[in-house]
């Protein structure tokens, strides 16, 4: 095994995030008399997706002539930041897409408007309950699911047949089998895991029935056993036979991708938000050469994956006939109609069940993904949680190069392993409260979604 990284590093880091807590934010009770313009922020990708945000954006200005919408793409990976020096200063959007990891610190500071009884939150039951359950803090409603996704087994059914596999892996264990057999049959890499990346280790520690945080009981539960043991697998996916070695380079997302859409590697771990991409590579230009399957199961036996997406929130600074205006336009936006439209122009994933019309269903991509939501685990409704896996990304990048130094202790490596010191030890030496880092970028952890 690699060695050499700074025993404290993984588990401060998460410390420090948890330590982070939100401010107040703005509001006014102003009144406008007359048409309205609306500002909304988009965060979609500014060439694939956000036309199609803004064309529904127009038809809502159609059925709405009083309201004027000022439709402004904002870059996903500097959104957060905006957003939050926005809303607690001025030049805040009256409505915005939002992350879903970002709502409860945004409800948490004050900068959004409970929902409940409006008429964006009117159709809620509609909506997938567990999207309800992450886009609430302190039990009210602060954003309204957009589009949803998780991670699942995307691989290559015809990189599969021809290594003699006749069914998508099943555990972290016949995974590695299928990358093996892929190697040697096939001559290709079998699978490559992002590194360096917390939301896509996530799965490794859900694998094992555990998490970065216990929500309920407030303790980071990283460095648990079930914690180690996830970390230990997570890093084999590195090393075994047929699996790519650890890329850590700025430009690692794209390397994966570019190897599995042109057919280089078998399988990758990836969500819905890149399906209209893999659909342009010359491996799957027969779209049905795309399999997808729920993320491997750890030795719990239950297969787990974050839950992501997108919510539409609304600013609480905001004067009256603008809140209005932008919960007319959250329904809009997150209607049935209005879903299913957006699903077939970008091959997203609807967030309510009357929205997977039989044309959204024949999209393959969409379709194998409604699939995997059901091993999709929704975020606790803790502030601080996201903001923990630009943490564990980064020590995890550690973890797999074996960067680092040494704290001088001997350690007896027959006894204990090396995550195992790594994790445990930076509980111990983590006493004090600390800052949390800034928000992540999503160039460092996970691709820009939709």
């Amino acid at each position: 095994m690699r060695r050499g990284i700074a025993a404290s590093a993984l588990v401060v880091a998460l410390a420090v995030s948890m330590a982070a807590c939100g401010s107040g934010g703005s509001s006014s009770d102003g009144k406008a008399d007359g048409p309205v313009t609306l500002t909304y922020w988009d965060t979609s990708n500014a060439t694939n997706e956000a036309p199609n945000y803004q064309e529904l954006a127009k038809k809502f200005e159609a059925a709405n002539p009083n309201v004027k919408v000022d439709f402004v793409n904002v870059p996903f990976d500097q959104a957060q930041n905006k957003l939050q020096t926005a809303m607690g200063a001025k030049g805040a959007p009256d409505v915005f897409r939002s992350e879903v990891g970002w709502t409860a610190a945004f409800a948490k500071a004050g900068y959004l408007e409970p929902l409940d009884g409006t008429p964006a939150a009117a159709d809620s039951a509609a909506f997938q309950p567990t999207l309800i359950q992450q886009a609430k803090y302190e039990g009210k409603i602060y954003g309204v699911p957009l589009v949803t996704d998780t991670l699942g087994l995307l691989y290559n059914k015809e990189l599969f047949t021809k290594a003699g596999i006749t069914a998508a892996p099943k555990t972290w264990d016949e995974l590695k089998t299928a990358a093996a057999a892929v190697k040697e049959k096939a001559g290709v890499d079998g699978f490559w895991l992002k590194a360096a990346d917390g939301y896509y280790a996530m799965p490794f520690l859900f694998g094992e029935g555990t998490d970065t945080v216990d929500a309920a009981g407030k303790k980071i539960t990283v460095a648990s056993p079930e914690a180690v043991k996830a970390i230990e697998t997570y890093k084999s996916l590195f090393t075994a036979p047929g699996t790519a070695k650890a890329d850590v380079t700025t430009d690692a997302y794209a390397h994966m991708m570019d190897a599995f859409n042109s057919g280089k590697v078998a399988a990758i771990i990836q969500g819905p938000w890149e399906i209209t991409n893999i659909y342009k590579g010359s491996a799957f230009a027969d779209k049905t050469n795309l399999g997808i399957a729920p993320v491997p199961a750890g030795s719990a036996g239950k297969a787990g994956a974050p839950t992501g997406g997108h919510n539409i929130s609304v600013y609480a600074g905001a004067d009256k006939a603008h809140k209005a205006a932008a919960e007319k336009f959250a329904a809009f936006m997150t209607s049935a109609e209005s879903q299913a439209f957006i699903a077939q122009k970008n091959s997203t994933l609807p967030t309510r069940a009357d929205a997977f019309t039989p044309e959204v269903k024949a999209d393959p991509g969409i379709a194998g993904f409604q699939a995997v939501l059901t091993s999709a685990k929704p975020r606790p409704e803790l502030p601080e949680y996201s903001s923990l896996f630009a943490s564990l990304g980064t020590n995890l990048g550690k973890v797999v190069q074996g960067t680092g130094t040494q704290d001088g202790q001997t350690r007896s490596s027959s006894r204990r392993s090396e995550a195992a010191d790594l994790l445990r030890e930076g509980v111990e030496q983590c006493q004090s409260p600390c800052r949390a880092p800034p928000a992540r970028a999503a160039g460092s952890a996970i691709r820009v979604r939709a």
